[in-house]
C-alpha cells in the first residue's frame, strides 16, 4: 500500500522511545520529514540518529508537553525547520499511577496539564497551519482505558477519557477544513511502562514480574504484548492518505484484549 508520506512533515511529540518513537520510525521509514520530541535531549539525540538512515530529514527539539511555552517553542522551531505540518501526533508520558485516595488535588491538576492540556495546546498551535493549507492529519496516542477502565490507572482514565471526546468533536468541527482527527488506542505494548505497571501491579500482589506478565498474556486473545513497530505502523497509516476518508475513530491496538464493542 502506497501511504504519501515521502517529504511529507509530521510533529511527533514524546518520540524518542516508546509508541512515540515507533510512529516516527514509521514515518520516516516511508520517506517523511520528522520532528521528535521529548526532554531528554540526549534520547533525541539518538533517536535522531537511528531515524536518519531512511533518507528523509530528521530534526529534534526538546519538549515537555506540560509546559506552554515548551510546546510553543517547539512547534516554532518545527515549522522553521521543515516548513508547515501535514501530520500531529499527540503523545506525552502517562499521569501517576494509583486509586482514588491515592491523589490529591495536585496529582489531579498535573495529570489535566499534562495529559488533557498537553493536546489542546498542541492542537492550537499546529492546526491554523493546516487550516491555511487546507489539510492534515492529527493522531491522539490515547489508552484501551477510555474504552475499558483501568483500575490503577485512575487519572489516566478521566483524562485520556477528555482527549478521545476533544479528538472526536474537532473532527466534526475541522472536517469543513479537509483536517483528520484520529484516536490511536494501544494496548499492552512493550515498552518502559508497561514494564513499570508490571513491576507495580507484580508488587501490589505479591508476585514476581514473570507472574504477572504471564497473567497479562493470558488476558489477550494474541497471547502477547504488541511491539512499537506494530503501533508505530497504525499511527502512521492514520496520518496518511491511505486513511483520507477516515476521521473521527478510535482505533484500538491491543490484539483484542478490549471486549467492548462501541
Amino acid at each position: 500500500m502506497e501511504l504519501g508520506l515521502k517529504n511529507k512533515n509530521y510533529f511527533v511529540a514524546a518520540s524518542s522511545k516508546g509508541i512515540g518513537f515507533g510512529i516516527a520510525k514509521a514515518l520516516a521509514s516511508d520517506g517523511a520529514n520528522v520532528l521528535l520530541g521529548a526532554r531528554n535531549k540526549e534520547e533525541l539525540k539518538n533517536a535522531s540518529k537511528q531515524l536518519s538512515k531512511y533518507g528523509g530529514k530528521i530534526t529534534y527539539e526538546t519538549l515537555n508537553a506540560s509546559e506552554y511555552d515548551s510546546i510553543k517553542s517547539w512547534v516554532a522551531y518545527g515549522v522553521k525547520e521543515l516548513g508547515s505540518p501535514d501530520g500531529l501526533v499527540l503523545n506525552a508520558g502517562g499521569p501517576k499511577a494509583g486509586y482514588f485516595l491515592d491523589f490529591d488535588d495536585e496529582d489531579w491538576y498535573s495529570a489535566f496539564n499534562l495529559t488533557l492540556m498537553s493536546a489542546v495546546r498542541l492542537i492550537r498551535e499546529v492546526v491554523p497551519y493546516m487550516v491555511e493549507r487546507k489539510k492534515g492529519s492529527v493522531v491522539a496516542v490515547t489508552s484501551t482505558s477510555v474504552k475499558e477502565p483501568i483500575d490503577v490507572l485512575l487519572l489516566s482514565n478521566v483524562m485520556r477519557s477528555g482527549v478521545t471526546s476533544l479528538i472526536k468533536s474537532l473532527s466534526i468541527e475541522y472536517g469543513k477544513h479537509n483536517i483528520r482527527f484520529n484516536n490511536l488506542v494501544p494496548g499492552r505494548i512493550d515498552t518502559d511502562r508497561v514494564k513499570s505497571l508490571d513491576n507495580l501491579n507484580a508488587q501490589k500482589k505479591g508476585i514476581t514480574v514473570e507472574e504477572q506478565q504471564k497473567y497479562e498474556y493470558s488476558q489477550i486473545p494474541l497471547g502477547r504484548y504488541g511491539n512499537i513497530d506494530e503501533i508505530g505502523k497504525a499511527g502512521a497509516f492514520l496520518l496518511s492518505d491511505a486513511a483520507s476518508y477516515i476521521s473521527g475513530v478510535t482505533l484500538l491496538v491491543d490484539g483484542a484484549k478490549t471486549k467492548t464493542v462501541w
